[in-house]
């Protein structure tokens, strides 16, 4: 089980390119996807599940054309968008059997399925109520619930763990480095603790183009050498930040202490810390970004 993605590309008719030229592929085994805001994360996860076309490149699945032929990959997969849509009046036991239905179910395996589900995700209380009624990380749930319904072979989440407290983002991490276990799971984020416990391979994407894959070893050597802390008065902490960007700060008694990604010390009292995986994320994305003559960033 296989699926490549070969020089994807989407352009958009204002001629932005929300992907741009990105090769990958994936196997059995959980794939994190880090990048910021605008990254192109959410257009590449669309194109992997089928849901919208490339403007050029290819999506194959076990060496066939997805884009010519989706089903036999919508047939093994389990999907969950970033904006995940519900009907507000259908409770959620009504709305998973509704797709369930729509995937193909039948109605016995369904329900054993959504009782699984609904334990699993912790909303077995509140099964019976409306979505309508639900809080905003009650809904992001149902929609893990939903993309594990056909129990599949192939799992795409986009920002997952978006309004889920920090218990339940550990366990939905938890839960799904068991399922990579037999599976594909490309999980999307901008939140670099999402994937540091549960993901041996990591990609980062930044303005629509793949900058980095590897495991998280091979990240943090993009950023040795490169972070510095220091204590500053509260008042020099916003000029440090223009000159500088910042991984961590912290207010103490004795001012700001802050966390500093440069190739060389900052201020002199700056001390050199080894690299954690956010520091070396912000590296690399920071380096990709364009900047003008002065160096500035654009």
């Amino acid at each position: 089980m296989r699926l490549e993605l070969v020089n994807i590309t989407k352009q958009y008719r204002s001629g932005v390119r929300g992907v741009d030229a990105v090769t990958m592929h994936l196997d059995v085994g959980l794939v994190g996807l880090l990048g910021p805001n605008g990254a192109g994360k959410s257009s590449l996860m669309r194109i992997a599940a089928t849901v919208t076309r490339p403007t050029s490149g290819q999506l194959l699945f076990d060496g066939e054309n997805v884009v010519a032929r989706p089903d036999k990959l919508r047939r093994s997969l389990g999907y969950l968008p970033q904006d995940f849509g519900v009907y507000p009046h259908l409770n959620a036991t009504e709305f998973l059997a509704y797709l369930a239905a729509v995937k193909g179910l039948p109605a016995k395996t369904a329900r054993t399925r959504i009782g699984e589900l609904l334990e699993l995700v912790d909303l077995t209380g509140a099964g019976k109520r409306p979505l309508g009624k639900y809080s905003g990380g009650m809904l992001r749930r149902v929609g893990i619930a939903q993309a594990l319904l056909t129990d599949p072979d192939v799992l795409i989440v986009d920002e997952p763990t978006a309004g889920l407290d920090p218990e339940q983002r550990v366990t939905f991490r938890n839960m799904l480095a068991d399922l990579a276990a037999d599976r594909m799971v490309l999980l999307s984020t901008h939140i670099v603790s999402d994937v540091e416990s549960v993901a041996a391979d990591i990609v980062i994407m930044a303005g629509g183009r793949l900058l980095l894959r590897g495991a998280p070893e091979d990240m943090l050597r993009q950023a040795e050498g490169r972070v510095w802390e220091t204590t500053v008065p509260a008042g020099a902490l916003a000029q440090l930040r223009d000159r500088h960007p910042v991984s961590k700060m912290v207010r103490t008694s004795a001012g700001v202490r802050v966390r500093l990604l440069c190739p060389a010390a900052p201020i002199p009292d700056a001390v050199p810390v080894a690299p954690d995986l956010e520091d070396a994320y912000l590296t690399i994305v920071h380096d990709s970004a364009p900047r003008d003559r002065a160096g500035a960033l654009q």
